[in-house]
């Protein structure tokens, strides 16, 4: 079985429903950190990273965004002193799809130091 990972992320042209329910359940349970993501109402997947730092923090977040460029697939990201949050969902569907877990889990395994 392929990682999440390990797949790309499909762009999106809308017209496909948006996961819920055991699908849902399902996909998050493939994150390798799956109990640091929190699926909020079924639309959006959220995690918060700690940074002994700003420019830690900083550093993370240009490499998310690196990922994020090469996948063709953006998350909302806030910086703070000592935290990163990432917010993923797809636009075209306002909801969740396997794309937003293939980035979750890309995000995941960028390093976290600076």
């Amino acid at each position: 079985m392929t990682s999440l990972a390990d797949k790309t992320c499909v762009p999106c042209r809308g017209g496909v429903p948006p996961l819920k329910g055991a699908q849902l359940s399902e996909i998050l349970s493939q994150l390798p950190e799956h109990v640091e993501w929190t699926v909020a109402n079924e639309h959006h997947l959220t995690r918060t990273y700690k940074f002994p730092d700003f420019k830690t923090a900083l550093a993370f977040v240009n490499r998310v965004g690196a990922i994020a460029e090469e996948q063709g697939h953006h998350p909302d990201i806030v910086l703070a002193w000592g935290k990163v949050e990432i917010t993923i969902w797809t636009h075209k569907v306002d909801g969740l799809t396997e794309s937003d877990f293939i980035l979750a889990a890309k995000i995941d395994q960028v390093p976290r130091q600076a």
